[in-house]
């Protein structure tokens, strides 16, 4: 089962570049913990040093493998593994693309850049799509704030799809997003930092706390 499939709002952490941070946020109750192979990214691990490590977690924890227009290479390595439940592609693949990559369980991130980028994203043959902000500076982790009311009524429009809310996400605004927006899940990266590729563990608990409180 993916965290994705109950009804009740989930969390999952991104960028997490270590073992004792990723124990750290499972037990602090997030869902699922996202592991950056993109080398342009602030927050990469190289996929054959962590591996082991991320294997060590075991699946207490949805383990989410973020890639940005992967090498074949990397995506068998990757496969190969079988330590991930599931994969995100969050660069510019196309959707032939990610359905044939071999993954059963699969995630398509959007960068929102207006409502005709959000309408393009049931071009992707996958039940779990993930909203982050649009910058050109990168392609995700930046703490760029997605606009919720672009997203809100696509996501109601559509419950036939998994939605997670990402962009600029943090202890003090998630609550609002949910609010807003109604997604399945919401993803935080900068949000729970205090340091560059660390997670705060207060700010990871207090997070996981707001996410989680009764939907109002």
């Amino acid at each position: 089962m993916s965290f994705l499939d109950s009804p009740e709002s989930h969390v999952k952490i991104c960028g997490v570049t270590s073992l004792a941070d990723a124990s750290m946020c499972v037990s602090a109750g997030a869902d699922a913990v996202g592991f950056n192979f993109y080398p342009g990214s602030s927050r990469y691990i190289d996929p054959e040093e962590a591996i082991p490590w991320i294997r060590d977690l075991g699946d207490t924890a949805d383990r989410v493998a973020v890639v940005v227009n992967p090498s074949h290479g990397l995506l068998d390595m990757l496969r190969d593994a079988g330590c991930f439940e599931m994969i995100q592609f969050h660069g510019d693949e196309h959707p032939e693309a990610c359905a044939q990559a071999g993954f059963a369980r699969w995630i398509k991130a959007i960068r929102v850049s207006g409502p005709e980028v959000v309408e393009g994203s049931l071009s992707f043959p996958t039940n779990n799509l993930l909203f982050d902000g649009w910058t050109a500076k990168a392609y995700g982790g930046t703490g760029q704030r997605l606009d919720w009311d672009v997203v809100r009524d696509f996501v109601g429009a559509h419950p036939e799809r998994r939605f997670i809310l990402a962009g600029g996400l943090n202890v003090q605004n998630v609550r609002q997003a949910i609010r807003i927006v109604r997604p399945n899940a919401v993803d935080v990266a900068s949000g729970v930092e205090l340091s560059a590729r660390h997670k705060d563990e207060y700010l990871v608990r207090q997070f996981v706390h707001e996410a989680k409180k009764r939907r109002d």
